[in-house]
């Protein structure tokens, strides 16, 4: 059984708003963007969060949104390279468009899978399943789309990305508690 966890996606990038793939690239957030992580904090102002960590990505705009986010609340963020969005490899800051799309419902996440010299989600899998395996307790999670998709798919299966907000939702927080996901908006 895994902590109780709150996971956030950070908020709206330039580059979210201009549909480039990001990857381990950064572009800052938008206003639009720092208006998500500061409804995000006010979420997350009305838990008792005693006793959780509040750890952060290391890329920019996830630290970003932590600061916004967590900046009322939190003593400290620590950050885990761990809980970095994938790598898109050669795509890094083209726009989606341009890219070959298959089809299908997973048709968004294929574009990653179909990155040349990409991570892959097999290897976020077994990244993010290292950095559950070492959390000691409740936490706050700050990330990104699919690293937050890997890591709820993780604790509660494929019902955790069966709902149209499956990429992470910027803007809203995911309470997983018991293996069960409750969006939070």
């Amino acid at each position: 059984m895994f902590p109780e966890l709150y996971i956030l996606r950070h908020g709206e990038t330039v580059w979210n708003s201009e549909n480039r793939m990001q990857g381990e690239l950064n572009s800052p957030l938008t206003a639009k963007g720092e208006a998500q992580a500061a409804s995000q904090g006010r979420i997350l102002r009305a838990l008792d969060l005693g006793g959780f960590s509040m750890i952060s990505s290391p890329q920019g705009r996830a630290v970003q949104t932590a600061g916004i986010a967590l900046g009322a609340i939190a003593q400290d963020v620590t950050t885990d390279r761990r809980l970095r969005e994938i790598g898109v490899g050669d795509w890094s800051g083209l726009c989606r468009d341009s890219l070959p799309l298959g089809d299908g419902p997973d048709a968004f996440i294929a574009q990653y899978e179909a990155a040349p010299n990409g991570e892959g989600i097999a290897a976020v899998a077994v990244r993010v399943a290292a950095f559950l395996a070492d959390l000691k307790g409740p936490a706050v999670v700050v990330t990104h789309g699919i690293t937050s998709r890997v890591l709820r798919e993780i604790i509660t299966g494929e019902v955790a990305v069966a709902a149209s907000s499956n990429l992470g939702g910027q803007g809203c927080v995911y309470h997983l508690k018991d293996g069960v996901q409750k969006l939070l908006d």
